[in-house]
């Protein structure tokens, strides 16, 4: 037993969901209407060599061990579509003495049930506690196929505030995008138990403690910290190969901040929101360099007079190499620029 465990609308218009990867939204100038236009870009996943041992299943989603215990599974970069069933994202596992926790249970109840069977993979242990690190889709949807297996679900209050917000949005875009044969199931099945800032409790002999970090990729995101193991799963607070999207949502300067909570942990190995594995200095190249390169480019262009309908002439070229790039560099500057202008 855990010892020491503390405590519709149909958008037309749904700027954060639609941008959030393989769907990008550009809004019109001049009224309120949107123009949408739709892209969508092959499924990649960067693996890094040495650091894990991958199994792939047919929805697109890889196994990647890092010790006996503590596992990886990795989603697609592109969108969320039929085949990955709304997986679009990074999750992980860890296996106790006394059962598997889960860190994000997918973005449907069949998504769900495709990372239940990686996990059979590695052990028969049940599920006793999943773990919901932000509101977006894809972190907590999957929770009722677990919760109807016996599993506990355990989640920031500003997670689920975020939650409740957005649910409808949420499965309207996935009856779009994964399709509504492949989200039958899927029900909105809150934390059981929800905390403020952090939270403590160990299952068998492994210790978890559970961090509130944001606002920063979505208002409530937390971390999850193993630290006899130095092993942190991030949520959305690390895009590794993939550039971040800020959102109407997001907060680009708490993300900052976010960041440099999760480093001053001195992890040795991160588990990021997207992307593989990896290191504290890949995961702040792509997603805190360019978080800090985007404010600063953003704020001089401010400060020089520029227009927000001129924003997407703003050079970020150095970040090219990340996934996604072309899709969302104009709309990450739009949507920090209007946060600047609060600030």
């Amino acid at each position: 037993m855990p010892q020491n465990l503390s405590r519709g609308r149909r958008h037309a218009c749904l700027g954060d969901i639609f941008s959030d990867l393989g769907v990008f939204q550009q809004p019109a100038r001049g009224n309120n209407m949107c123009k949408r236009r739709f892209f969508m870009f092959p499924l990649l996943l960067m693996l890094l060599s040495g650091v894990a041992q991958a199994l792939e299943n047919g929805n697109g989603l890889r196994l990647q061990k890092m010790s006996e215990q503590v596992y990886a599974v990795v989603g697609p970069y592109g969108g969320r579509t039929p085949q990955n069933l709304g997986n679009n994202a990074t999750f992980g596992f860890v296996v106790t003495d006394e059962g598997v926790v889960l860190i994000d249970s997918g973005g449907t109840y069949q998504g769900a049930e495709a990372i239940d069977r990686l996990i059979k993979q590695v052990t028969d242990k049940p599920v006793k506690y999943v773990l919901n690190s932000g509101g977006q889709d894809h972190r907590w949807l999957g929770n009722g196929y677990f919760k109807e297996r016996g599993a506990r679900v355990i989640a920031s209050e500003a997670v689920v505030a975020d939650q409740h917000k957005r649910l409808q949005d949420q499965m309207f875009m996935l009856g779009n995008q994964v399709g509504e044969k492949e989200i039958v199931g899927t029900e909105p099945v809150y934390a059981d138990e929800t905390f403020t800032d952090s939270m403590r409790f160990i299952l068998g002999s492994t210790v978890f403690e559970l961090q509130r970090v944001g606002p920063a990729h979505t208002p409530g995101d937390s971390l999850v910290w193993l630290p006899r193991k130095k092993i942190v799963f991030t949520g959305d607070v690390v895009f590794v190969g993939r550039i971040p999207g800020v959102l109407a949502h997001s907060n680009s300067k708490g993300w900052i901040n976010a960041f440099d909570a999760m480093a001053s942990l001195k992890p040795k190995v991160i588990v990021p929101g997207h992307g593989p594995v990896t290191d504290l200095a890949q995961a702040r190249k792509d997603t805190r360099d360019y978080l800090a390169f985007l404010r600063k480019t953003v704020g001089n262009f401010m400060e020089s007079g520029g227009d927000i309908s001129d924003i997407g002439t703003l050079d970020q070229s150095h970040f090219a190499y990340l996934k996604g790039y072309e899709l969302l560099k104009g709309r990450n500057a739009q949507q920090v620029y209007q946060e600047m202008e609060w600030e």
